[in-house]
């Protein structure tokens, strides 16, 4: 069994900024990639931003010189920090993971979401 708990997210204002958090825990061996999605109601899941083990990072059009992914490997964290935040950031964001599990099968896992909103 694998848990990803969220937190984070909340109310704010456009322009403001949040801190999302990711953290791993139960039968987890090493955890290569961490990404965050996001969904908006009515909308498809999107990628927002992606890390690998090694702490190569990408990012959407859309969030690109506004939010930075990063991950703490000792903690099994990932991090989303959200600067300039805008309206149409508002969504139910999700963390997900690629790892491999104490039995040593490749496994990808998700969070239950946290919802950011940001007002205008």
């Amino acid at each position: 069994q694998v848990r990803l708990v969220e937190s984070g997210g909340g109310l704010v204002q456009a322009g403001g900024s949040l801190r999302l958090s990711c953290a791993a825990s139960g039968s987890i061996f090493s955890i290569n990639a961490m990404r965050w999605y996001r969904q908006a109601p009515g909308k498809q899941r999107d990628l927002v931003a992606h890390i690998t083990r090694g702490g190569s990072t990408n990012y959407s059009d859309s969030v690109k010189g506004r939010f930075t992914i990063s991950r703490d490997n000792s903690k099994n964290t990932a991090y989303l920090q959200m600067n300039s935040l805008k309206p149409e950031d508002t969504a139910v964001y999700y963390c997900n993971i690629d790892f491999v599990d104490n039995y040593r099968y490749a496994r990808n896992s998700w969070g239950q979401g946290t919802q950011v909103t940001v007002s205008s």
